[in-house]
């Protein structure tokens, strides 16, 4: 019986930790991320101040949580959709992991300006980053579709004449550690098809495309292709 009670217990508390995190995600899409507040969280489920500390004892570490949920469920969706396609179709992982990441952005606009964009006034990381986990899946990811693209790509990076000495030292580690055979150009190569990736998705999520197109799924997809081609890397299926 107590392991009943128990477990119910657990089980309300994970429904309310739930519900608090979705209600703070809708009052930073109403208001913006300085709406997330929990005294408005709990006057919007009729709970008490006191009552909703006992499960987020400062805005701060829920908004901690909001960032690792938000970009756990983000990689988990890319890692899917690369991982549909063949491991020797590298194009086609790099067209399905950049397209993964625009669906999800527009099914999530809030989302993606909590972990991309607006900034919450007054929040303070942990000193060990707010997703850890998440954002080294995402970079090692990114990272492991250059690597494979590179044969390929090599013989397209003829400009930067780049050193190890231009990146963060920690972006070097992993690509050191993870991929040893790769050069500084691969990091490079890395941060601009990051680039290419996210430009196009941020301009759609805050508005700026809608007025130039009507297709910005059509847009993005011939953005990425593009950038297949000039980097003379194949794509199996034309259609992921």
């Amino acid at each position: 019986m107590k392991e009943a009670v128990s477990t119910r217990r657990e089980r309300l508390r994970a429904e309310t930790s739930r519900e608090i995190k979705a209600i703070a995600l809708k009052l930073m899409a109403d208001n913006g991320p300085d709406g997330i507040s929990l005294r408005a969280i709990a006057r919007e489920m009729g709970m008490t101040a006191g009552a909703i500390y006992g499960y987020f004892a400062t805005r701060d570490d829920l908004i901690t949580t909001l960032i690792s949920d938000v970009y756990t469920d983000l990689v988990d969706q890319m890692e899917a959709a690369r991982d549909s396609k063949r491991e020797d179709d590298a194009g086609g992982r790099l067209l399905a992991w950049g397209e993964a990441f625009r669906e999800w952005a527009v099914a999530n606009p809030q989302g993606f300006r909590l972990i991309y964009g607006d900034p919450v006034n007054g929040y303070q990381s942990p000193g060990d980053g707010a997703a850890p986990e998440a954002e080294r899946r995402a970079c090692l990811g990114l990272a492991a579709l250059v690597a494979a693209v590179w044969p390929e790509a090599e013989a397209t990076q003829s400009f930067g004449n780049h050193r190890w000495s231009d990146f963060d030292p920690s972006l070097v580690a992993v690509f050191r550690e993870s991929f040893p055979g790769l050069p500084p150009a691969a990091v490079a190569l890395s941060l601009r098809v990051w680039g290419r990736m996210h430009g196009p998705v941020a301009l759609e999520i805050y508005g700026h495309l809608a007025a130039q197109t009507h297709q910005p799924a059509k847009l993005y997809r011939a953005e990425l292709l593009d950038l297949l081609a000039a980097l003379s890397v194949p794509v199996s299926a034309k259609r992921s």
